[in-house]
């Protein structure tokens, strides 16, 4: 098993008038291939600020950053942009997806910029991403035509597309009702099952249950790093939940 993110002794200060913000204050962690884990704290704990710090989009003021054996500290912009299209896959809370474009576009995005593959392997990589999410019946469907689950569904097989060593999911499920996020947590725990290593930043409890481990975040530090012995099955809880009952049309 390889490490995938190791971090020591991380800082991250922000200067906001004459003070000093520590976002980050000596952080120190390291992530398997293969592990499923949640961050959480509360609004200001840094979760937010790590998360840019995990995905090349900011730099810390001190410590060290390893992600998949590379020291991210000293690259430059260029170099920074080509190591997260090659090697993290991102999925937000709002989507991001292009508005009037089709599902196989959008996922194509991050493709783009690989001029190492030819259109028809870029398409045969896309539709593929697009199997694995389930929705090979809305490859050509625009996402104003999709569901907000659909949408998020486009926006894993977009982060997928590229095979990265790691997924940054960010309140993935935050725009979601409470079915359609375990519909999203299953399709995540389904892909972590198939070896993929998943980073998920969420404040809620029943979210962090459906991963392996919890780092929680209070002030910058890291308040406890712990195990989920008892992780829940988002398909088994989908299957308790209810039946959907269609109102009549009158």
């Amino acid at each position: 098993m390889s490490v995938i993110v190791d971090i020591k002794n991380l800082k991250r200060e922000f200067i906001i008038g004459d003070q000093t913000v520590k976002a980050l204050d000596d952080v120190s962690f390291t992530i398997n291939s293969g592990e499923f884990i949640t961050i959480m704290g509360s609004s200001g704990s840094g979760k937010t600020t790590l998360l840019n710090i995990l995905g090349c989009l900011e730099k810390p003021t001190q410590g060290t950053y390893l992600l998949d054996g590379t020291d991210v500290s000293n690259l430059s912009k260029n170099e920074l942009a080509a190591l997260r299209n090659s090697k993290l896959g991102f999925v937000f809370q709002s989507y991001n997806l292009l508005p009037r474009t089709s599902a196989l576009e959008n996922v194509e995005l991050p493709l783009l910029y690989n001029n190492k593959i030819s259109s028809r392997e870029r398409k045969e990589k896309c539709i593929k991403a697009l199997e694995s999410v389930k929705l090979s019946d809305r490859i050509y469907y625009l996402s104003n035509q999709l569901s907000g689950g659909q949408q998020q569904r486009v926006a894993i097989a977009r982060a997928l597309v590229n095979d990265p060593v790691m997924i940054l999911a960010d309140e993935a499920t935050g725009n979601l009702d409470s079915r359609t996020s375990y519909e999203i947590m299953m399709l995540i725990q389904d892909l972590n099952a198939h070896g993929k290593t998943i980073v998920f930043v969420t404040h809620e409890r029943d979210i962090a249950a459906f991963s392996k481990r919890t780092i929680t975040l209070k002030d910058g530090r890291i308040l406890s790093d712990t195990i989920n012995k008892k992780v829940s099955s988002a398909k088994d809880v989908l299957e308790n939940l209810p039946p959907i009952i269609e109102e009549p049309i009158k």
